[in-house]
């Protein structure tokens, strides 16, 4: 029903899966990640139990294949299973059943686990690896793996059709307020076009819900500062704390009164209202 890719960053900082399917909230069943121990994704007749217990097992030190053996030995449905796995040091593993409806199979190389089932042929899982190759100097592991995903949505996908799309990437920090790992957590749960509508998202993710680098910042003086609260005043708020509250842009203003730098992004946006 699914095709998929499991992977870590190669800095070893990021793990995360991207899968699509013609299947409702397909996020809701196939991914899960956690910083610092790995990712996993189970579809065809997708065991959701497999994400807990796969994460445990790779939590206590267990690698990506010995988590998969773990998970698929003592399981009756095993030959209906997909699933793929990548361990803390980039390990890969994959498993396609002997019962998975056709097309279905799997790669797995260093840092990446690919497959898919009901697929329009082996270029879907093929076009993605190449995609995975091609963008080894991509530094965002999430714009990485939604390129293999669209990709192998381009090559065919599921052969029924789509519906459904999801990108989870996980990173020590990376939440929002530095709270928790998820760097990005978006799903597509029912859409003509999920892998488009999952691409607007993540433009957005990036936006909203990443901090600026130092790059993005720019130095608030005193004249910034003034000219910021008279533009937030001409939109209706008191000033311009009041404004980045009010539009969500909490992770790219520096959190003093007044700030001492504001993110370009921002900046044009306030600009252009």
């Amino acid at each position: 029903m699914t095709f998929s890719i499991v992977a870590r960053s190669p800095d070893g900082e990021s793990w995360g899966v991207a899968v699509a399917s013609k299947f409702l909230a397909v996020g809701s069943a196939v991914p899960a990640a956690v910083a610092g121990i790995g990712a996993l994704a189970t579809q065809a007749d997708a065991h959701v139990g497999f994400k807990g217990e796969g994460l445990a097992m790779l939590a206590d030190g267990a690698t990506a294949q010995v988590a998969l053996d773990r998970l698929l030995g003592d399981d009756p449905g095993r030959e209906h299973r997909q699933v793929g796995v990548v361990d803390v040091e980039g390990a890969a593993a994959t498993h396609t059943g002997s019962g998975c409806l056709p097309w279905a199979g799997g790669v797995a190389a260093q840092d990446v686990a690919i497959q898919g089932n009901v697929l329009a042929g082996p270029e879907v899982v093929e076009a993605m690896r190449a995609s995975w190759d091609a963008t080894a100097d991509e530094p965002v592991l999430a714009r990485r793996l939604l390129s293999a995903l669209r990709a192998g949505d381009e090559a065919g996908g599921d052969r029924r059709g789509r519906q459904s799309a999801a990108l989870l990437v996980v990173r020590d920090g990376a939440g929002y307020g530095g709270h928790d790992d998820l760097a990005v957590d978006l799903r597509v749960d029912d859409h003509e076009a999920p892998v488009a509508e999952l691409t607007r998202l993540l433009a957005l993710n990036d936006l909203y819900l990443t901090a600026s680098t130092e790059e993005e910042k720019v130095a608030v003086d005193a004249d910034l500062a003034a000219e910021l609260d008279r533009r937030a005043r001409d939109l209706g708020q008191p000033d311009f704390a009041s404004w980045v509250g009010s539009e969500n842009y909490e992770m790219r203003v520096d959190a003093a009164t007044p700030p001492t730098w504001v993110d370009r992004r921002v900046l044009a946006v306030i600009r252009g209202s």
